[in-house]
């Protein structure tokens, strides 16, 4: 839609049958309508729905191109929608704008339909679907506006803290914790309503998550704030393993003693061919598959990967640029260039370790 490409995750089925049974059976009972009909008139209220929350993750994304920010496509799912984008917005303005568009069509879209409730006959199914629609878009804006990421209202207090402090970082972390506060708030109201019995089971069931969904989604954005303030330490010459390597057939146990013996940092095993000509890697994990006892008898070429299929990584990137290439392409190692020169091997599991320090990773 408007050159967005949209997805749909299976969980929305989940929620379209949620919504078509309960609302469903809510419109039967009001206008004395039949079982089938209510759960027609239920199914309805779901494509309107689904429409609403379209066009709210629309605002952020016509408004992201607007500013020259790629969107990547728009994902709906069962607690909403999200709209990905390639890049991070440039400046606190942007990020703001982006952030608020959203639920300013949700509004916009609550009040028409609050005029629409208002002006036709009461007890009628276009009233119905008016009042629905309404309060649905009304709760969506309110909600997504609570300062605290993933929210919209988190992103558009990210980008204050982020203008007043000159630091994205900060302001990623400050929302992402007062993300965890909403989560904790919600948490504790949707108990507060359930003892006092206003909240039915299912009710119950869905707050319940959407309190979790914002605790995860809080964390991840702490635990991205921290990733990304390490990212002026990348620099491939430092963290790219260099390539040491062994003519082809050599056994592998060998190849590996040879590696050993040049020092305690790890190098990445590369295999010439009878030329001279480097041709592929050593693959470490189907090296480790093979038995000690078999590695003198098994030659570093049948455990080797050629490199073609590798992705490449210029050595001169900043940080930024090998996370964006990363992302772009995903691979559990890179080879490092120079012009057409390898120079050393990247290994995700470095970069990882790099990036988080007090994780444990596999070497």
């Amino acid at each position: 839609m408007l050159g967005v490409p949209v997805y749909v995750n299976a969980s929305m089925v989940l929620l379209a049958v949620l919504v078509t049974v309960v609302y469903g059976e809510f419109v039967r009972r009001e206008l004395e309508l039949s079982q089938v009909t209510g759960y027609l008139v239920g199914f309805g209220f779901v494509v309107c729905l689904l429409g609403s929350v379209l066009l709210h993750e629309l605002g952020h994304a016509v408004t992201a191109r607007r500013h020259g920010i790629g969107v990547r496509g728009i994902t709906l799912e069962l607690l909403g929608g999200y709209t990905e984008m390639d890049r991070d917005a440039p400046t606190p303005r942007v990020d703001l704008l982006v952030s608020l568009a959203g639920p300013a069509v949700s509004l916009v879209l609550g009040l028409a339909a609050v005029v629409a409730a208002v002006l036709l006959p009461d007890r009628t199914l276009p009233d119905q679907f008016a009042l629905q629609l309404a309060v649905s878009n009304l709760i969506v804006a309110v909600f997504n506006i609570l300062p605290g990421l993933p929210l919209d209202g988190g992103r558009a207090l990210r980008a204050l803290v982020w203008a007043a402090s000159r630091d994205r970082h900060l302001g990623t972390e400050v929302a992402g914790w007062a993300g965890r506060a909403v989560a904790v708030v919600t948490a504790v109201l949707v108990g507060v309503l359930t003892w006092v019995g206003l909240i039915a089971p299912l009710g119950l069931a869905l707050m319940v998550l959407v309190a979790f969904t914002l605790w995860q989604g809080a964390g991840q954005s702490i635990r991205m704030a921290r990733i990304s303030r390490r990212f002026p330490l990348i620099d491939l010459h430092q963290l790219a393993r260099p390539v040491f390597r062994v003519p082809t057939g050599t056994p592998l146990a060998e190849a590996q003693r040879r590696g050993s013996a040049t020092g305690p940092a790890p190098v990445a095993l590369g295999v010439d061919d009878s030329s001279g000509r480097l041709v592929a890697l050593v693959d470490r994990a189907a090296a480790d598959a093979v038995p000690v006892d078999r590695r003198p008898w098994v030659a570093v070429d049948t455990v080797a990967r050629g490199l073609d299929g590798l992705p490449t990584l210029p050595v001169d990137l900043d940080g930024e640029e090998v996370i964006q290439a990363v992302q772009t392409d995903p691979g559990a190692q890179y080879l490092v260039t120079s012009g057409e020169d390898v120079v050393g091997v990247l290994h995700i599991a470095d970069l990882a370790q790099l990036l988080e320090p007090k994780r444990k990773m596999t070497q």
